[in-house]
């Protein structure tokens, strides 16, 4: 990103002249969006137009194309794990452009948002040396559980335990909103391996192959008839201690800053841009209030981008990406309203439009709600007292 500094009167008569900050794309970076939205263009061409495509859109062999590119891990060390060293404004250039043509990501998405960056900060060499290559290949699907049905929003509440017993750690328990867990290769469980001490002491953080011996998997149909959400059950189920990525018992800090990856991006921001695009095209832009409320919209985008861009070039401060996110999916659910109202009695016949439509009250819940969102930006951003 390039910035570009201009002159501009401050005022008639007062004689002054004031520094304005304009920051545009360089045009390596315009020839890289230029190229990833003829590549998701060409994606949904082939595999169709998903709504959400981050969470909704699954296609293995186009994960696959993403890796043969050097799309997936674009940020990542270029040593033997393959990563390409890019900069984190690359990254997102190729995911807004993805997942604004609505390009079917979601077999790759959690493995290079999440489990990539925490692998990279906490995983040891083997970890490193085994996973991450076929991360950056697309050639798995990784999932996360994390949700528990009695912990709700309290992480610290969760009961899945992970019991040593000689080489290995033997798990037991349930997980619920764990999306993909149906086809995908690995778990990155969140588990309690200690019960001693506070709530949020005990916690570790082991990878589980989804193809153990013990795991039970439901999927759950939801109102838009997607099934991505899962229900994992572990019974038993028995992985090796070396499956333990970081700290045994400490991993709360390391969740937490996982979970800064998942709520700071520009998924939160245009997941449903492509609904946006078509309302748009139909609206009646010969009424001013129409005409203002698209204005409203597309600023939001912009404000948007720039927080996204901000957690991006690392000048948020900790913990800012919960405002990032609850301002992005709030956002998106302004979108959805005005879609609503544009199409009329259209938005009201069954198909991937209504579909996408009635998505909408999951963005401000998913990755947390907006109301913890907002806790967390009063407690631990502005230092609030409880």
């Amino acid at each position: 990103m390039a910035f570009k500094r201009s002159a501009w009167e401050a005022g008639r008569g007062a004689g002054l002249a004031s520094a304005a900050m304009e920051f545009s794309w360089t045009p390596e970076q315009e020839a890289l969006r230029t190229e990833a939205a003829e590549v998701a263009r060409a994606a949904v061409d082939r595999y169709g137009r998903s709504n959400d495509s981050w969470i909704n859109g699954y296609s293995k062999e186009f994960s696959k194309e993403l890796g043969a590119r050097g799309w997936i891990g674009m940020t990542w060390p270029d040593n033997v794990y393959s990563g390409a060293r890019r900069p984190g404004l690359d990254r997102l250039i190729v995911g807004e452009e993805m997942i604004k043509a609505g390009a079917p990501i979601g077999a790759s998405w959690f493995g290079d948002r999440q489990m990539g960056p925490g692998l990279l900060a906490y995983g040891t060499p083997d970890q490193q040396a085994e996973f991450l290559p076929a991360i950056v290949a697309g050639e798995t699907t990784w999932c996360i559980g994390m949700s528990e049905p009695n912990a709700g929003s309290d992480l610290a509440g969760l009961t899945t335990a992970a019991v040593r017993d000689g080489d290995d750690w033997v798990i037991n328990g349930q997980k619920i909103w764990t999306s993909f867990g149906a086809v995908s290769d690995y778990c990155y469980l969140i588990c309690r391996t200690r019960k001693e001490g506070p709530p949020h002491a005990g916690i570790s953080e082991i990878i589980v192959p989804m193809n153990t011996p013990g795991i039970e998997v439901r999927q759950i149909k939801d109102l838009t008839t997607n099934r991505h959400f899962c229900e994992v059950f572990f019974t038993d189920v028995r992985v090796p201690v070396s499956n333990l990525v970081g700290v045994e018992g400490a991993a709360f800090k390391q969740t937490m800053a996982q979970l800064e990856h998942e709520r700071g991006g520009i998924d939160r921001v245009v997941s449903n841009y492509a609904l946006y695009l078509a309302a748009r095209a139909r609206a009646d832009t010969t009424d001013p209030l129409v005409r203002q409320e698209i204005a409203r919209l597309e600023i939001g985008y912009r404000i948007g981008r720039i927080l996204v861009t901000r957690e991006v070039l690392k000048q948020a401060p900790a913990g800012f990406s919960a405002a990032t996110k609850c301002f992005g999916t709030e956002h998106e659910q302004r979108v959805a309203d005005f879609v609503w109202r544009t199409l009329g009695a259209d938005g009201t016949l069954w198909d991937d439009t209504t579909k996408g439509l009635c998505y909408n009250p999951g963005y401000t819940i998913m990755g947390g709600t907006s109301n913890v969102m907002r806790n967390i930006i009063g407690e631990r951003v502005l230092g609030l007292p409880r």
